[in-house]
């Protein structure tokens, strides 16, 4: 059972959450406890329905008010919300979320909105991608999906063990396969994460389209987050407006993010070329009033390309290292 709680400035609690997306359900709306690690919310609203998968603890470390996103679209669109809440990890591998998702279709509930959306990062993603097959049609954004962690299809993958006791060769499986019914399906990845992208390459079908998010290691939904675009995305795919194109323009803003520049140095600085660092870290220094990550890395490529006799005439002469 769910306690209803006062509103909170920042939810704590799994049940703090559970309780607060409970608060203002609608005429229609529900809240269904699957079973001890399960609960679906429904909050009626719009015509538009946005099915969301997330981990409760994630979801509380992840926002600042410690709410689920799709509570957003909810305020400030109008949207209905079928939010699939996990109190810990279960990947959502259970029959009881499988008969949820039967009854769901037996009852016709996706037929009733205009457009229905799926969207999940991580696990989340996966189920997303598993679930939609329910709703035919629908369009699904995922963020660093697996396709399977069934050991006969993915058994490289090892960075989750405690998910071997679940079973990805049932129902609602084998997640590349569920997608053959939505309407179009986008995956973000980031590509130089090798595992990210196998799961990813295995998302083939003519609906899916790959947006590859470089250099954001294995937080592309919190870069996404922090630039203020993941909303923009998941807006723009409900309304059929989002598309290759239209998201890498969006994704020019990681141009100016602090973590993504880095991660970015970073890499730069691991392939042995001072001449990219330099050119990176200069482009950041005019850009930016502040950055002596940046300063020092650039004073030390100037330094290096001058011994070389390669110093272009572009760079002043470099600046000594700031002291720490």
């Amino acid at each position: 059972m769910v306690k209803k709680v006062a509103k909170l400035d920042k939810v704590a609690t799994p049940g703090e959450m559970l309780a607060a997306l409970g608060d203002d359900l609608g005429e229609g709306g529900f809240q269904t406890e699957l079973d001890a690690n399960h609960i679906a919310t429904f909050i009626a609203r719009g015509p538009k329905l946005l099915v969301t998968f997330e981990l409760a603890g994630h979801t509380i470390a992840a926002s600042p008010d410690g709410m689920p996103l799709g509570l957003d679209f909810v305020e400030d669109k109008n949207c209905s919300l079928l939010q699939m809440t996990a109190r810990k990890e279960t990947w959502f591998r259970n029959p009881c979320v499988y008969e949820f998702m039967d009854r769901l279709v037996d009852d016709m509930f996706f037929e009733d909105f205009e457009q229905v959306l799926f969207y999940g990062a991580g696990t989340g993603a996966y189920s997303a991608c598993a679930f939609s097959v329910a709703a035919p049609g629908a369009t699904v954004v995922a963020i660093s999906p697996q396709a399977t962690l069934d050991t006969s299809r993915a058994g490289w993958d090892h960075r989750f063990p405690a998910a071997r006791r679940f079973s990805f060769d049932d129902r609602y499986g084998y997640a590349p396969d569920m997608l053959e019914g939505a309407g179009e399906a986008f995956v973000l990845f980031d590509p130089y994460q090798p595992l990210d992208h196998i799961h990813a390459s295995l998302f083939r079908g003519p609906n899916v389209t790959r947006l590859a998010c470089r250099h954001f290691g294995g937080a592309v939904e919190r870069g996404l987050r922090e630039m203020d675009l993941l909303h923009q995305v998941i807006e723009l795919a409900s309304v059929d407006h989002l598309s290759a194109h239209v998201f890498f323009d969006l994704l020019r803003k990681r141009r100016t993010h602090g973590p993504y520049l880095r991660s970015l140095l970073q890499a730069t600085g691991r392939r042995g070329n001072p001449l990219r660092v330099a050119l990176l870290c200069d482009y950041v220094l005019r850009s930016r009033q502040n950055g002596p990550v940046f300063r020092r890395n650039l004073n030390a490529a100037t330094t290096v390309l001058a011994k070389k006799g390669a110093l272009p005439d572009w760079l002043a002469e470099p600046e000594t290292p700031e002291k720490s």
